[in-house]
Order: C-alpha cells, then structure tokens, then sequence
C-alpha cells in the first residue's frame, strides 16, 4: 500500500480565522486529524464528514495521549495510505514538539510537511495593543519557555542574557511559575518597574490582559483570576496598550464568575 502524506500543521492562536490558506486545505483533505487542546474546535467544522478524529490535548500533568502514542498514531495512520493532519496551537516548531514528530516521519521514510502558523506570543500582544518590536522601545525579541525552575532542574535559561540583552520577552506556559520568572529577571539586571502584561486566551472571545510591573504583577494576575492558557509579555512595548488597543476584550475581573473560564477539551 502507498505511504500517505502528513502534515503538521499551525492552527494559529486561536481565532479561527488566523489559520493559513495552505493550513486550511491540509484539514480539508485530510482523512486523520490529530489535534491539540489549543486548537479552536471550529476549524474542525472544515474537515470531510468522514474524517476521524483524534484528540491528543495535554492539560498540566494530564495529558490524553502521551508524545510516544501521537508519534506512533502519526506512523500507523499514514502507512494505511491516509492523509493525516497534525494541528497544533500556533505555530507546531514553537514549542509545539514538531521537530521530534517530523524525526518519526523521517525515520520511517513517510512524507511530511511543516505548515507554519501563527504563534500566540507575537499574535496575544498584538490583539492587546502590544506590538512586540517597536522602533522607540524595542529592537529585540525573544520567546521563552516558562516551564523551567532551578528546583527541578529544568532551567537552563541564560536569564542575564534574557534580563540585559532582549528588549522584548514573551514567556510560553509560565503563567505558574510568574513569581519566579519575575524573581530571576529582577535578579539579573531587570528593572523592577518594566512593564508586564499577561494575556489569557489570546485572539478569542474569551481574551483578557492585565499589566503591571515585574513587582507588581503577580497579585495583580491573582487577583483577576487569570489562567492558563496565558503568554507574559515583558518590556516597555507594554506601554503601547493603553493607546492602541483595538480589540474588545473580556474585563479581567475576579469577581464575575462566568469570566472564569474551563478548559474544554
């Protein structure tokens, strides 16, 4: 039987209308779609009525199917002669585990496409009236991961580097972990005025930011309630908000329960 094609494919940040063309066409044709917790459910509206569904979301510390089992579905449908989608949040090569699935595919001798998207960390700040780089605050820009703590082991950020060298950071998954990204910048040469926005469920209806500084931002996003999924932007751009925000917004208010949000998976 002929090897069918996969494509691993950017859904975009979550308004289903950022999708790409081509990210598009690849659901449409597919007969497989495996697709992710982040992905907006809309998009699936495109695919064949005959298309089978999988769905692969992690939530932290849970996760539906585990990275082995994805790449192993990813083989199995495709040498059934299927096309297969794999629909990832953003953009699949940003933290999004693309390179390990695309070293299967190239493993087992299946053809494979990266199809980019749009990745939340450029996309969230831009619906919030942030604009990552700036000709007056901001030459550069760095995207982060904000999963790693010295405690466990994992951090091997260079947070010098992050704290003196980039203008603009935008921070992935780090919502959790706020007090400790804010500790180590300010340790490291940050100032602790620098401006702060954490954006939840960027691009959606559901969107909500909050600002502060890098020594008032935690209590000001406990406060709020604000959530995964989240992106942390950190640099003076965050002052652009205030007047160029375009995008109407949920108020981020603990108070008012339906504002709180569940995953739905």
């Amino acid at each position: 039987m002929t090897k069918g094609t996969v494509y691993l494919v950017g859904a975009g940040p979550g308004d289903p209308k950022l999708i790409t063309v081509y990210g598009l066409e690849c659901i449409q044709k597919s007969d497989v779609i495996l697709y992710d917790r982040l992905v907006n459910k809309k998009l699936l509206d495109h695919a064949k009525p005959e298309a089978e569904l999988i769905f692969c979301g992690k939530l932290p510390g849970k996760h539906e199917l585990i990275q082995e089992q994805i790449n192993e579905l990813l083989v199995e449908k495709s040498l059934q002669g299927k096309v297969v989608t794999r629909l990832k949040g953003g953009d699949p090569s940003v933290f999004g585990r693309v390179g390990e699935e695309a070293e299967v595919l190239a493993d087992q001798n299946i053809k494979f496409e990266i199809v980019p998207g749009i990745t939340s960390g450029i996309a969230a700040p831009t619906y919030a009236g942030i604009t990552v780089t700036h000709r007056d605050y901001a030459s550069s820009f760095a995207i982060v991961t904000g999963h790693g703590r010295a405690e466990k082991k994992q951090d091997s950020i260079n947070w010098s580097a992050l704290a003196q060298g980039i203008d603009t950071i935008a921070f992935y998954m780090g919502v959790g972990n706020l007090h400790y990204i804010c500790e180590k910048l300010i340790e490291n040469g940050k100032n602790s005025h620098t401006p702060v926005a954490v954006i939840q469920w960027g691009t959606t209806e559901k969107q909500r930011t909050v600002t502060g500084t890098l020594n008032t931002i935690e209590e000001i996003v406990k406060e709020a309630g604000i959530e995964h999924p989240s992106i942390i932007i950190v640099g003076e751009v965050v002052n652009l908000r205030e007047r160029i925000k375009w995008f109407n917004e949920m108020e981020a208010s603990s108070n008012n329960e339906e504002e709180k949000y569940v995953n739905h998976s």
